[in-house]
């Protein structure tokens, strides 16, 4: 039930076909859960408060430093040398007081990965390596969870979700991220934001679009991003589609799965 005040705020969404109180108020009922309160997460983390999801989470062990503000917008210079999630609660509390955020000051890993993501409904990870990206992508199938995942480089971005524990409209299984990278690329072959740069307004882009993403997944509405890997080239300003599909020999939802919980991250 959406008060009088929610009404007011999220009246350019009730407006919507595609949304309306109904949609608005499956926003409210949502718990979603962020990995990240970086350069991805942080544009993210305020679109979807500013759309009214109810419950959102925050998973980040890193402290703001001066060097993240020129593309972490949740920060502030006054919260270098604070906690990111709590600073990217406060901007959250700030911004939309009807939101409930919860705070896990902690790195995601094998031992805490599961009973998290099962205090959540969907789960975007803005993470920014692959061992984490592979980690909650695993995570997910296994707590059958929905994931948005975006990976951001120097003057490009992808982003795709992953529903790997359902069937399509076929009744064929939904790929899995491993279908679509089969393995991590080798140690020290993609630099890190810090060695190669990254292109500050791209992030926010990015973080905004898997919002959106979120957003139309919660409230069902449009083409999602299941067996697509949206593709951004901020060079050229382009952005293409490509689709992929379940690879049978993948090893977690593949004819023969080998990865059946998260031992192998221990």
């Amino acid at each position: 039930m959406l008060t009088a005040e929610e009404l007011e705020r999220y009246a350019r969404h009730i407006v919507l076909r595609e949304v309306g109180g109904p949609g608005q108020a499956k926003l409210k009922a949502a718990r979603v859960l962020v990995i990240g309160a970086g350069g991805l997460g942080a544009p993210g983390l305020m679109y979807l408060a500013a759309a009214g999801v109810g419950t959102l989470g925050v998973i980040d062990d890193d402290v703001v430093s001066l060097s993240n503000l020129q593309r972490q917008i949740i920060h502030a210079t006054p919260d270098v040398g604070r906690l990111k999630v709590d600073s990217a609660a406060d901007t959250v509390l700030a911004l939309n007081p009807h939101v409930m955020m919860r705070t896990h000051n902690m790195r995601l890993d094998a031992s805490n990965a599961m009973a998290l993501l099962n205090q959540y409904d969907l789960v975007a990870d803005g993470s920014d390596n692959f061992a984490t990206r592979y980690l909650v992508s695993d995570a997910c199938y296994l707590a059958g969870k929905p994931l948005i995942t975006g990976a951001l480089g120097v003057f490009d971005a992808s982003l795709t979700t992953i529903r790997a524990h359902e069937t399509n409209a076929k009744g064929d299984r939904n790929p899995t991220y491993r279908c679509l990278f089969p393995e991590p690329p080798p140690p020290g072959t993609v630099p890190a934001c810090a060695e190669a740069g990254v292109m500050g307004a791209l992030a926010g882009v990015l973080g905004a679009m898997m919002a959106l993403e979120a957003i139309r997944e919660i409230v069902g509405f449009g083409e999602g991003l299941v067996g697509r890997l949206l593709m951004i080239d901020a060079r050229a300003m382009r952005f293409e589609t490509l689709r992929y599909a379940r690879d049978p020999s993948n090893p977690l939802n593949g004819d023969n799965p080998t990865i059946t919980d998260l031992s192998a991250y221990r």
